[in-house]
């Protein structure tokens, strides 16, 4: 799955010659936490976010006026306080490895850029969720197989064999090996695989837990 099928185009944006204060709003009345900071030929250029905001933002206990505060915020600009040399990822580049760059790196989205660093979207925490949600097919109808069994070479082959002659079609699979054990959910269309999970269950595979979807 790439990046380009899960990202939000046509992101809301700034420009560096844009006010703080203009910016504050933009953030505040979308309910962003990052604006990306692009040219006249929406180039990526930077980043402004809520905490680069706060800290241009008077405390309370300021002795400047209201008056004052809001004249420093308006001659303020985008490019005084915004970060250069921001995390982003190629539009063709694969969900994964932006999940890697985000959690590696501590941050919640990541500006999408195409062709010469223009922007072509945004990727955030949640949409990265969302995809491995569907991925899964937790919310898809079907039966949900979960199996423990050795990490060796058939054991996948073998069982999905056996889904096959009762004419089960797999939605997805997931397998996650450790220490010598392999830890298989399967996702089948089906509602009932009773018959086929007792015939996996025959073979000696050690079947934890089965969830039906409806």
């Amino acid at each position: 799955m790439y990046v380009s099928e899960r990202m939000t185009r046509y992101p809301a944006t700034v420009m560096p010659n844009y006010s703080v204060s203009k910016a504050y709003q933009i953030m505040t009345e979308g309910h962003y936490s990052q604006l990306p900071v692009v040219d006249s030929d929406n180039k990526l250029i930077g980043l402004v976010t809520e905490k680069l905001l706060a800290e241009v933002n008077p405390s309370s206990a300021t002795s400047l006026s209201v008056y004052e505060i809001n004249y420093l915020l308006s001659k303020t600009k985008v490019q005084d306080i915004m970060k250069t040399g921001i995390f982003k990822i190629n539009k063709d580049a694969l969900i994964e490895d932006a999940a890697i760059i985000m959690k590696e790196n501590r941050i919640s989205s990541l500006p999408v850029i195409e062709g010469d660093n223009y922007l072509a979207g945004i990727i955030t925490r949640t949409d990265i969720f969302k995809a491995f949600i569907d991925i899964m097919g937790v919310k898809a109808t079907g039966t949900r197989i979960a199996i423990t069994t050795e990490d060796k070479v058939g054991v996948l082959a073998d069982i999905t064999s056996i889904l096959a002659e009762h004419n089960i079609n797999i939605r997805n699979i997931t397998d996650i090996s450790e220490n010598g054990k392999s830890e298989i959910t399967i996702k089948v269309r089906s509602l009932d695989a009773s018959a086929a999970i007792e015939d996996i269950k025959a073979k000696g595979y050690n079947v934890t837990s089965v969830i039906t979807v409806h």
